[in-house]
């Protein structure tokens, strides 16, 4: 089937989705206002000089991958990573841009220099913290999603038919490994859809090419709340990891932003913004690199 294909089979029976063919969404949600802090001197002043010399932060980042990044009918990349990399670079006297790039090309594109950070749904993980840092900023983890009213077991996947983004979490460490256990049980091996990205593994749900989706627990959460009750979740949330915004390793960038996240989260922005985005859980109180807390910020 076809993407247009696929797009005119979900407007049939959720029209919530039928921005597919564009992976554009209505916009902001209601209420939502822009929060950028005034600059702070002595943060802005942490900032390493190659970041600092064109008064721009650039991120590369994948959209869609709603509520994180995705863009609105007019092309813009938004969400609440969109309104926290603007809030932090405000706050350390930058302006903030986002780079759209292909998810696996992102990381190579910060080792290379190319863009300063990379923003883009990161679970940070020990694999990944060999050669980035992460700026921590909120807990999530793997949740599952169905068409309403089946009866989809994430602890009992072998033969189901499972959607994810591609080099995600949910493929590489949730459903994968999952479909390895089966096959060495002597049971059917989970036939696992990869997509480039995860309005397009919700789409597979809602058109039945898949029985579930698995991805992080806010997107999910995202899919099923515009699915028209078409969707709903199903299991437990499993593998909590945390977040972050992805920098070189050992950068005096990475302080930086973590004094930029700790400013948000003293003065309140930082809860702000993830609620008017409907994120109220897994939230910190401590800015982190890699989990761990940064000398001197709080």
């Amino acid at each position: 089937m076809t993407r247009r294909m696929l797009c005119a089979a979900v407007v049939a029976s959720a029209t919530v989705m039928s921005g597919c063919v564009t992976n554009t969404e209505d916009g902001h949600p209601e209420g939502w206002e822009p929060i950028l802090p005034d600059t702070v001197l002595e943060i802005a002043a942490m900032v390493p000089a190659e970041a600092a010399a064109d008064g721009v932060l650039t991120a590369g980042t994948n959209p869609p991958f709603a509520p994180f990044e995705f863009k609105d009918s007019s092309g813009a990349v938004i969400g609440v990573e969109m309104d926290l990399g603007a809030a932090i670079a405000s706050v350390m006297g930058l302006k903030y841009q986002p780079v759209e790039q292909d998810f696996a090309l992102i990381l190579p594109s910060v080792q290379a220099g190319t863009v300063d950070m990379g923003i883009s749904g990161f679970t940070d993980t020990e694999e990944r913290r060999q050669t980035f840092d992460f700026v921590n900023y909120m807990y999530a983890g793997v949740q599952w999603a169905q068409q309403t009213g089946d009866d989809i077991d994430p602890e009992q996947p072998c033969g189901l038919t499972v959607a994810v983004q591609r080099t995600t979490v949910s493929d590489t460490d949730d459903v994968r490994p999952k479909s390895a256990a089966c096959e060495e049980s002597g049971q059917d091996p989970i036939t696992v859809l990869s997509y480039d990205t995860s309005d397009n593994a919700a789409l597979a749900v809602l058109t039945g090419r898949a029985d579930a989706l698995s991805a992080d627990s806010p997107v999910t959460a995202w899919a099923v709340n515009r699915s028209d009750d078409k969707m709903e979740l199903t299991g437990g949330l499993s593998m909590a990891a945390p977040y972050g915004f992805a920098v070189n390793k050992d950068s005096a960038l990475g302080p930086a932003a973590a004094a930029a996240l700790q400013y948000l989260i003293d003065t309140g922005a930082y809860r702000d913004i993830l609620a008017q985005w409907g994120i109220e859980d897994g939230l910190i109180d401590e800015a982190m690199i890699n989990e761990q807390p940064v000398e001197g910020l709080s």
